[in-house]
């Protein structure tokens, strides 16, 4: 282990946490005055995500992997992937709910207690995963994947159209992933394993062509279509082994 470059992944981990700071910086200066702002602290999350795939990626090139570096990951993932799309979502959606109570109105902030819901299951999915995984697959939706799913909500719908019936169950359902059983696949495992310089240029050369045919202004669906392929790929995989595991107890 290179002690001397441990600053370097460190650093990228800090960037990290940073983007998730200055999302929750934005939704809240942006509450009240129009989405655009909420479109900006979504990428944010984004840039948040791009540095946590960066900094493993270095510490593992330098040599440069520590405890250390592995913790500071997780806190700053629980903030970029935990609390700052859960108060997004909040100033978006949740924050009109509200509880009238003993004759009191908008006293019980329900909307609050179910953006909360974000942030705990990012905690304990990040504190099971520092416990035990394993390094072929994660238990569980990874973070970053669950934050940007909600952080990109703000660049498809208008803030005065949401339909909450719609978003408000895929916010919780997103966040109830992050603590399930459910099994995803590692891609950058096997895109590590396989990659060399040629195909790593390859891969870039391919992504910017199809970038160019599919319109700079329509990538954020392009992404969005393969996080919901991710999702679903894992939810399919686990509806099978279940009617598997049931088919065996019958016979």
């Amino acid at each position: 282990m290179n002690r001397k470059l441990n600053w370097i992944p460190n650093t990228i981990t800090l960037g990290n946490l940073t983007m998730g700071f200055v999302s929750i910086l934005i939704a809240s200066e942006t509450a009240g005055s129009g989405s655009q702002g909420y479109i900006l602290s979504g990428f944010f999350i984004l840039l948040a995500a791009i540095c946590d795939g960066l900094d493993g990626m270095v510490a593992r090139a330098l040599d440069a992997t520590s405890e250390l570096g592995a913790d500071l990951d997780s806190l700053a993932d629980l903030t970029a992937f935990g609390i700052a799309p859960g108060f997004l979502f909040y100033n978006i959606v949740l924050s009109e709910y509200k509880i009238d109570v003993f004759g009191k109105e908008n006293l019980f902030p329900i909307g609050m207690l179910m953006a909360a819901v974000f942030p705990i299951c990012a905690a304990y999915r990040l504190a099971r995963f520092n416990v035990a995984h394993e390094p072929g697959s994660f238990t569980g939706l990874p973070s970053p994947v669950a934050g940007v799913t909600i952080g990109f909500l703000p660049i498809f719908l208008n803030r005065d159209t949401i339909p909450h019936w719609v978003t408000i169950p895929l916010f919780l359902l997103v966040a109830i992933l992050m603590v399930s059983n459910v099994r995803y696949g590692k891609p950058q495992v096997a895109i590590r394993s396989k990659l060399t310089p040629g195909k790593a240029v390859l891969m870039l050369a391919s992504a910017t062509v199809l970038l160019f045919f599919v319109g700079f202004h329509r990538w954020p669906w392009l992404i969005y279509g393969l996080i919901f392929l991710y999702i679903f790929s894992g939810l399919i995989t686990f509806i099978i082994h279940v009617l598997q595991d049931f088919r065996v107890k019958l016979d």
